[in-house]
């Protein structure tokens, strides 16, 4: 997943961005200041956020540590996006000092212009591309991608339908699928894989999910009507097709899989290079078939995550949690998303640590 994938600048303003609040008021965060491996991150006491006339100060429950997560920390990123990485994260030390796309917690504060948001409010909100989330507070607009928690869940269930929720959501609102497609998802088992798998079935699709044989009952238990063992065989040299293929791996370009779409059928490049990225717009053209890639006209709203909240309010999409780490293990916490096996969500513990 490229490090935009969680989507835009939602308008949250990071803890170290000014706003320090109170004069000596601080917070815990897990900071880093130069690109690298895990171990460049560290807890740390840095300055508390005050909010704005228009923004909320949430207090921190929970928040995960994701493959976006991985991808800024470690400039690890596909072929040919070093640029508009280092354009966007910084090109010689990390422009946002705190990681996290997704935070779960509770409104502490308001500024003088809230009208949406009240003191005490349990709410979910997506960061966007400036992160944030691993603190013990961050500061949202309230017109951002902000909305009440789920009532049948806790803080770390709830944020588990953020980052990998809206960002499946998005990708396959671009398909507009109808009950009765198939669909077919490359790497089920992941924190968007996970999503797209519910989200799918829920919009009526035959679901195909490819991931390791160790996941299989996993995302059967989600929904999924039929399994691949990546490992066993592979989804695009057999005779099935589908009607949308969703990539949340990065190894099935267009080139790879135009032979599994049925005519008219749509490829969702969740993770996508620069040569994916480029040449979409190219081959949806020459096929027939809609090939979208990257997350550049990604954008997401309180609506689309209320969306998210009444599906998982209505016992229609279940949270998964691989691991969870409290902040003081936010180290641990980045090797194993880095291990590249993990199931669905890395939660991250913050408050009541």
């Amino acid at each position: 997943m490229n490090t935009k994938q969680a989507g835009t600048d939602v308008g949250h303003r990071p803890a170290d961005a000014g706003g320090s609040g109170r004069p000596g008021s601080t917070m815990r965060a897990a900071t880093y200041r130069r690109f690298g491996a895990p171990e460049v991150v560290h807890v740390e006491e840095i300055p508390k956020p005050s909010p704005r006339p228009d923004e909320v100060l949430i207090k921190v429950h929970a928040s995960t540590v994701s493959a976006a997560d991985h991808r800024a920390r470690s400039r690890t990123v596909p072929a040919g996006l070093g640029i508009p990485t280092a354009l966007g994260l910084g090109a010689f030390r990390p422009r946002h000092r705190v990681l996290g796309m997704d935070v779960a917690g509770v409104v502490e504060a308001t500024g003088s212009a809230v009208s949406r948001f009240g003191v005490g409010d349990e709410v979910v909100a997506m960061l966007g591309a400036k992160f944030g989330g691993h603190a013990e507070y961050v500061t949202v607009v309230q017109d951002a991608a902000i909305t009440a928690k789920p009532r049948t869940m806790g803080f770390e269930e709830a944020v588990t339908i953020v980052f990998g929720g809206l960002t499946a959501r998005g990708f396959l609102a671009r398909a507009d699928v109808k009950p009765g497609d198939t669909v077919l998802i490359n790497g089920a088992s992941g924190a968007v894989g996970t999503a797209a798998v519910q989200l799918a079935k829920n919009m009526g699709a035959h679901v195909t999910a490819v991931c390791s044989n160790g996941n299989r009952d996993l995302v059967t238990s989600l929904g999924a009507d039929r399994v691949i063992d990546y490992s066993a065989q592979d989804f695009a040299a057999g005779d099935h097709t589908y009607d949308v293929i969703v990539d949340c791996v990065g190894n099935a370009p267009f080139s790879r899989v135009s032979g599994s779409l049925n005519p008219g059928g749509k490829l969702l490049l969740v993770v996508a290079d620069l040569k994916g990225i480029l040449q979409a717009s190219a081959n949806t053209r020459r096929s027939g078939k809609l090939v979208t890639a990257g997350d550049l006209k990604l954008s997401y709203t309180a609506d689309d995550l209320a969306d998210l909240v009444r599906l998982a309010e209505a016992g229609r999409y279940r949270p998964v949690i691989d691991r969870t780490y409290t902040l003081s293990q936010i180290v641990q916490a980045h090797r194993f998303v880095d291990a590249g096996r993990k199931k669905g969500n890395a939660i991250l513990r913050i408050a009541g640590e």
